[in-house]
């Protein structure tokens, strides 16, 4: 999770979260499968969240970037951006996936960038395009989160973060 600082998040959120004791870059990192897989998001806001992957370490046995991998990108920066728009006192859970893959990537890194397609007060849906390294576009994918009120820290000492 320490690997998530260079994230760039706009001032008001980061004041927003630690005055509530939250460790923001830790609360949106791209948790245990997005570290396992390589995933480090570089900027973050409602507006926009990107991030990158490895493609190596993520293929299927022909070599190419796994469509699952490219949808954990997708879901990863998509909860993020919702959970931003979504603020401290609600968590964003997905509910809907959608991945289109249009060329393989069998080597360097891929690029998401999420944005809002819709910012609702029960949900959030954001586009998610995934591009190699030349700007070509590998998937296109649609995320739509549902954003659940955060339970308050109670018996188990934990915020949204321990929800599902």
């Amino acid at each position: 999770m320490g690997e998530q600082q260079h994230v760039k998040f706009p001032q008001e959120v980061i004041d927003e979260y630690a005055a509530l004791g939250i460790d923001l870059p830790a609360l949106f990192s791209a948790g245990d499968l997005g570290n396992r897989m390589g995933v480090r998001i570089t900027e973050a806001s409602a507006e926009r969240v990107v991030g990158t992957m490895p493609v190596e370490g993520n293929t299927q046995p022909y070599g190419l970037l796994h469509g699952g991998a490219s949808a954990v990108l997708a879901e990863t920066l998509g909860s993020v951006g919702a959970m931003l728009h979504g603020g401290s006192s609600r968590i964003a859970v997905g509910v809907d996936l959608n991945c289109t893959h249009h060329r393989g990537a069998r080597s360097g890194a891929v690029t998401g960038v999420a944005t809002p397609l819709h910012r609702g007060r029960s949900t959030a849906t954001y586009e998610i395009v995934i591009s190699d390294e030349q700007g070509r576009r590998v998937c296109s994918a649609r995320l739509t989160c549902l954003l659940r009120e955060a339970r308050p820290a109670g018996a188990d000492g934990a915020r949204a973060a321990a929800t599902n």
